[in-house]
């Protein structure tokens, strides 16, 4: 064998080493990819693990997806610019906020069938939550910078909260605490959601524009993920900077897995962030995992650790214009899926 030739090969067999050892390093597979009818756009999901049902926002409806039998088992439609689906599994009713019609669509959890739709006091509701420890829902108003209080109860609008900025995701720690993202202004607000008053405002600071959100009841952590590609990993009593990590490009949503003390982001890039919590002042990103373009919403089964996220395929984007300088592609008609991932 000549020189050069044998050189090649041993260059060929490093490359192969280095491409399967990538491949051994992820502990994550792509378990099924789900198509689903219709176009439109889509924004959060949401699982109830008890009963395996996916509630998938897409378009002017929510899809109902048994994500055992991977087949949708119903639809929730007139829901315009559909964003959230909170639960509030304790009263088996379901809430949905559409961002087009200013509404909230209150639906049975058992039959899904529509119970009535409740006009909030903002404008675009977006992300929605259920607190169980008050038995109310809030939304949380994009175009208005405020929130609405609803009593999951009655389905009546009981209050209106001011907000410093535009909000983002929201959790609770199901204790008494509710806190939401401030996107514009980067902070992250506490509110009580008994005197329906903002207790505390904190900084993500080196975060910017924080998204997505998700909280460590036992350990009081909270998981800001930002538009400038950073985690911010907040003390939920006192606001203090605990960590932050390097994540993927386009993020929007974050989930956490108590069992296995991860923190997952998914990235609109075509990845999604694995954090692994060694202890709650200590975190280290351990791989970031290739999914699918797009795929920027997140979803967590905390029984089975199976994580959802929602895509399209897309074309390419159009030429740029002085109207439009950063022109996106658009989605493929026919190509919605839902891309279940496990851990291996």
């Amino acid at each position: 064998m000549k020189k050069s030739s044998l050189i090649l090969s041993i260059l060929m067999l490093i490359c192969i080493g280095v491409s399967l050892a990538q491949v051994a390093k992820s502990g994550y597979r792509i378990a099924n990819k789900i198509c689903l009818e219709g176009d439109g756009g889509w924004d959060y999901l949401t699982i109830d693990d008890a009963t395996s049902r996916l509630y998938i926002s897409h378009g002017t409806i929510v899809q109902i997806l048994d994500v055992n039998e991977k087949k949708v088992v119903g639809t929730i439609p007139d829901t315009k610019g559909v964003h959230g689906i909170a639960l509030a599994k304790d009263i088996n009713k379901g809430f949905i906020s559409n961002g087009r019609d200013t509404s909230v669509t209150v639906f049975d959890l058992k039959t899904l069938q529509f119970i009535t739709k409740v006009k909030v006091t903002g404008n675009n509701p977006d992300a929605i939550l259920y607190d169980p420890f008050s038995h109310k829902v809030f939304t949380f108003n994009g175009r208005s910078s405020n929130s609405t209080v609803i009593d999951a109860n009655s389905n009546k609008v009981i209050g209106t909260i001011e907000l410093p900025g535009k909000p983002e995701f929201s959790v609770t720690d199901a204790e008494g605490k509710v806190y939401v993202n401030i996107e514009d202004k980067s902070l992250v607000c506490l509110i009580s959601p008994m005197t329906l008053k903002i207790e505390k405002t904190w900084s993500v600071a080196p975060g910017e524009e924080p998204s997505g959100l998700a909280i460590d009841i036992k350990d009081h952590r909270l998981f800001v993920v930002c538009g400038n590609k950073l985690m911010i990993v907040l003390d939920a009593d006192n606001g203090t900077v605990v960590s932050k990590l390097d994540i993927g490009d386009r993020v929007d949503g974050v989930a956490f897995d108590p069992i296995l003390k991860r923190i997952y982001s998914s990235n609109g890039e075509g990845t999604m962030t694995v954090v692994q919590q060694e202890n709650k002042d200590s975190y280290k990103v351990t791989e970031n995992f290739p999914t699918q373009k797009g795929a920027r919403t997140i979803t967590l089964n905390p029984k089975t650790h199976r994580i959802y996220l929602s895509t399209a395929e897309f074309g390419p984007a159009p030429a740029a214009t002085t109207e439009n300088p950063r022109p996106r592609p658009s989605a493929k008609a026919n190509t919605f899926m839902i891309i279940e991932i496990e851990p291996m």
